[in-house]
């Protein structure tokens, strides 16, 4: 007697070649992100200068590559990245919040947590070094992705906002401010260098929200 099929054998014909798609539509998206990676963090060559646009399309800004981790001198300072929103309550009553930390959120997500989320490990940190890799220190774009980079941390910052609750029941964001907090890490007991513990902030201009941008609209 015959052993009996399992897996994608044990299918009746039609649904073998429903999951013989399924899988090649897999592997051709596996393929085709690999393959834009690579052309991303690949020298300069014939493939990127003549589709060096659409790459950048592709890999911005989820899939942006970081190698400051293998860098002759890796950072030393902490950043922290905080909001705070003018919002209306039910009743109609404007206020300002105080300054959410949302580096300070995610840190809290990730101590302890042998497998911390991707989103609260990078989706924030990489969102604000979009930002500032595309606008000078008066808060100007700096190149053509600069929308795209206010529009993306914007958004994220807004999804953090409300699904903390930060307008309370029934209450409204209109708008909301940004900056970052930057610290020098210690320098080591053995160590020379004077370092000093001073924070500096860079603080973004007021953000008004698009008319019915919620958190559905966010996303």
């Amino acid at each position: 007697m015959s052993d009996p099929r399992s897996g994608v054998a044990a299918l009746s014909p039609r649904y073998q070649v429903v999951a013989a798609l399924a899988l090649a539509v897999v592997a051709i998206a596996v393929c085709v992100h690999v393959g834009m990676v690579f052309l991303h963090v690949a020298p300069s060559n014939t493939v990127t200068k003549t589709h060096g646009e659409a790459i950048d399309e592709y890999i911005y800004p989820e899939f942006e590559q970081n190698w400051k981790l293998f860098a002759p001198n890796p950072l030393q300072q902490n950043i922290a990245v905080q909001v705070r929103a003018d919002v209306r309550a039910a009743d109609g009553a404007a206020r300002t919040t105080g300054w959410f930390d949302l580096s300070a959120q995610d840190g809290r997500g990730i101590d302890g947590n042998l497998v911390p989320s991707h989103t609260q490990q990078n989706e924030l940190r990489r969102a604000w070094d979009f930002y500032v890799g595309s606008h000078d220190s008066d808060e100007r774009s700096a190149g053509p992705r600069g929308a795209l980079s206010e529009t993306y941390l914007r958004n994220i910052v807004v999804l953090r906002l409300e699904r903390g609750d930060a307008a309370g029941p029934g209450g409204v964001i209109e708008r909301v401010q940004i900056r970052s907090r930057t610290t020098n890490v210690p320098a080591p007991e053995w160590g020379t260098d004077k370092v000093t513990s001073k924070p500096v902030y860079r603080v973004l201009p007021w953000w008004q929200l698009p008319a019915g941008e919620t958190e559905e609209g966010a996303q």
